[in-house]
């Protein structure tokens, strides 16, 4: 038997705020695998999260094989739009899912960590955060501003979390981000800038795994999935089009489910892939390696 073993080993999972994403299958097969995690929660969303949990209404979803519930650690607030609170306007700052929150920046973020668990506390970090507040845009339309916040939240934000996290991993530690194809083929309707994050983030996952490799001998990846009908995709306005046409066009001709994207992160997390860094992987029933559509037009009605 070659277990995926994690005893021992602490993640810290940012963009986890309701159990229906990838995020949330993430952190349940870390706990699967042994790990204790932390979660990061946008502020604004954190308040109902924490009621969900409070209020037992998520339990069934917190349940694990053995049939012990898994519990977060630490449930973190943080925006990942801003680097530190000099940076955050005053009209977020005295918003009123925002003010009782501390200091929800990366920094406020990276300071909570190391109060509560040490100098070096981390083992795995997931970036699964991105927002593009243009996204049903097309992009030849897109603002300026709508542009640079997709990449700042989707993207840089992911860069920013190496750099400051970094010093915080023991040694042969991962990182691990989500992307989407979008950053490699045009998907029409997908738009805001996102398809520009999405490749960013994959260029930046080869360079910081040098980067960081040299610096702080972590591991970085990033874990490209089919579509997927969360909460949170609902933004994008057709992701059922979406999820109906990659499993038509996919040598696999199923659904993603969010637990084949948690499975592959904790591999990814492990001592299993510890030659594996600076790579996209595909999680998505092989639809990327298609070059040509099969034509179903009904299944799009």
């Amino acid at each position: 038997m070659l277990p995926i073993d994690l005893t021992g080993k602490r993640a810290l999972i940012a963009g986890v705020g309701d159990d229906g994403g990838f995020g949330f299958a993430i952190a349940k097969a870390m706990f699967q695998a042994g790990a204790t995690v932390c979660v990061g929660t946008w502020p604004p969303a954190m308040g109902i999260f924490q009621t969900l949990l409070e209020r037992g209404k998520i339990a069934d979803s917190l349940l694990l094989p053995d049939g012990t519930s898994m519990v977060f650690e630490r449930i973190y607030p943080v925006d990942a739009a801003y680097d530190s609170m000099d940076q955050v306007p005053a009209e977020v700052r005295e918003h009123k899912r925002y003010r009782d929150r501390g200091d929800f920046t990366i920094a406020g973020l990276v300071a909570s960590v190391r109060m509560d668990f040490g100098d070096q506390p981390l083992d795995i970090v997931v970036h699964s955060l991105a927002n593009g507040p243009e996204v049903r845009t097309p992009l030849i339309d897109t603002s300026r501003r709508g542009y640079l916040e997709a990449i700042s939240i989707s993207a840089y934000s992911n860069l920013a979390f190496v750099r400051e996290f970094g010093p915080l991993m023991r040694p042969g530690g991962s990182f691990l981000s989500l992307s989407y194809i979008a950053g490699q083929r045009a998907i029409p309707g997908y738009g805001g800038g996102m398809s520009s994050a999405k490749a960013a983030l994959e260029a930046d996952t080869r360079t910081l795994a040098h980067e960081a490799g040299r610096r702080f001998g972590v591991r970085v990846n990033t874990i490209s999935a089919g579509p997927f009908a969360s909460r949170a995709a609902t933004a994008i306005g057709f992701v059922r089009t979406m999820i109906n046409y990659t499993r038509i066009n996919s040598p696999i001709m199923r659904d993603i489910d969010a637990s084949d994207v948690g499975h592959t992160a904790a591999f990814l997390a492990s001592p299993l892939a510890t030659a594996i860094t600076g790579s996209t992987v595909y999680v998505d029933n092989g639809y990327h390696s298609e070059g040509m559509a099969v034509i179903d037009p009904a299944t799009f009605e």
